[in-house]
């Protein structure tokens, strides 16, 4: 069915259309064309979406262009990066990409299947084994500013360089410790085996060597890591991330291990905690640190939480992880609170169910605020999508975008530079005010329910 489908679609728009094998098609056709394929913002993938949608079959449509005056070889390596992206975040949508390198995407309204295997864990935890004996010393980092699930994978790492009798360093900047993980660090800082571990990235350069194994969790972008003159002095590095793929990335990693329908990092690395050596043993804070990882990530096991994600928090259980003492790491300070609730109080519905709320100029949100108040909106009946939006302590201006999965939320935030996944993903622009930066929102929410979803 999807195959006549296809034809018709090619039929119809003038395209040469050939299968290449049982679930690859090849394509060719002109500017003109493709001009009316983004006009109609490439229409058959709702109609594949609804057909599988109906008889419920594991299956979607990806598309993969390249475009401009290349020759043909070119032209083939374009389309065949582009299907790579499309893939890459999820398949169910089209990624064309001109001579100039800018992509620009359509669909992807669907939630990434979990199609990983147990298969796949194995051998990347193997190859990840290979890496760290062959090294001299592993070195590890997550993003800036780092929540629980960023720490958290990094000391499930840390556990496999020194199950490989390997020594691990964990790369925190301690001025940039977010409140939402200062009790989990407090924790960590009284803990005499593992707080040694800790360095910060100044001592990081000194330490590193081109025979050491970088691996960053968490992120992909090499804007966002820890400290990134670091991936410039290593030979090796390893990317461990459940977020979806984006255009920046981490250039010639050694290993890639990304998975974005995995709940979080922390869940990724359990698994390949699993098939390490047999002497691999967690203390009970170490698994602890993974567990809330997952817990935050999965807002306590209600997104984007899969069977697989239930057996790593068994795991980490029955390694000694306290849930008692997640819920701790998690609590509040009450002035956070307030703060919070102040962004919700400001918050209007623009249309659609989507709620628009906006901090009032001057005052300035950490992220993690920002975050939390566009969850909590999402919590309220009526609501399947929330956009917060307020000033940042750098100066910046910061949106921070939630959705039930209905509407793409990460579709929109790169539209305005931003990215992340399907139901959460933010954006920080620079030399902007909070009523510009909603104007520009409200203008592109128009347009993605006028249309389809383009970059």
């Amino acid at each position: 069915q999807v195959t006549s489908i296809l034809n018709n679609w090619a039929g119809h728009f003038g395209i040469y259309l050939k299968r290449t094998s049982q679930e690859r098609f090849m394509a060719v056709m002109n500017q003109e064309i493709l001009r009316s394929l983004e006009k109609a913002k490439f229409e058959i993938l709702d109609e594949v979406r609804e057909l599988i949608t109906d008889q419920n079959v594991p299956l979607t449509l990806s598309f993969g262009i390249g475009v401009g005056p290349v020759n043909l070889p070119e032209l083939g390596e374009l389309a065949q990066s582009s299907l790579d992206l499309a893939l890459g975040r999820g398949g169910d949508q089209v990624a064309i990409k001109d001579d100039s390198g800018k992509v620009r995407f359509y669909g992807g309204k669907t939630n990434p299947m979990e199609k990983r295997t147990r298969v796949r864990a194995r051998v990347i935890s193997h190859a990840m084994k290979e890496l760290v004996q062959e090294s001299e010393k592993v070195l590890i980092m997550g993003h800036k500013s780092p929540d629980m699930d960023s720490i958290g994978a990094s000391i499930g790492i840390l556990k496999i360089a020194q199950a490989n009798d390997k020594k691990g360093a964990i790369v925190l900047d301690p001025d940039d410790i977010d409140t939402g993980v200062q009790r989990m660090v407090e924790e960590i800082e009284k803990d005499e085996d593992l707080w040694p571990h800790f360095i910060t990235p100044e001592d990081a350069i000194e330490e590193v060597s081109n025979n050491s194994l970088l691996v960053v969790v968490d992120t992909h972008k090499p804007s966002l890591v820890m400290e990134e003159k670091l991936l410039s002095k290593t030979e090796h590095v390893v990317v461990i991330d459940h977020h979806r793929r984006a255009e920046e990335f981490i250039s010639d990693p050694t290993l890639v291990y990304m998975e974005p329908y995995a709940s979080s990092t922390a869940e990724l690395v359990t698994e390949l905690l699993e098939y390490q050596p047999k002497k691999l043993k967690l203390s009970m804070l170490e698994s602890t640190a993974l567990l809330a990882g997952i817990i935050v990530d999965t807002k306590s096991f209600t997104l984007r939480t899969g069977s697989r994600t239930f057996d790593a928090a068994s795991y980490l259980r029955s390694k000694g992880a306290d849930t008692v003492q997640v819920q701790k790491f998690m609590k509040e300070d009450l002035n956070v609170y307030v703060r919070r609730s102040k962004l919700i109080e400001k918050a209007n519905i623009y249309r659609d169910g989507i709620a628009i709320s906006t901090g009032d100029t001057g005052q300035t949100y950490g992220p993690v605020i920002i975050a939390q108040a566009a969850d909590t909106l999402l919590t309220m009946s009526g609501i399947v999508a929330s956009f917060v939006i307020s000033d940042r302590d750098d100066g910046r201006v910061g949106i921070s975008a939630r959705s039930l999965g209905d509407i793409n939320v990460q579709v929109i935030m790169e539209r305005m530079n931003g990215g992340g996944h399907l139901t959460n993903a933010a954006t920080q622009l620079e030399d902007t005010t909070i009523e510009d930066a909603k104007a520009l929102l409200q203008d592109i929410i128009d347009e993605y329910f006028e249309g389809g979803d383009s970059e």
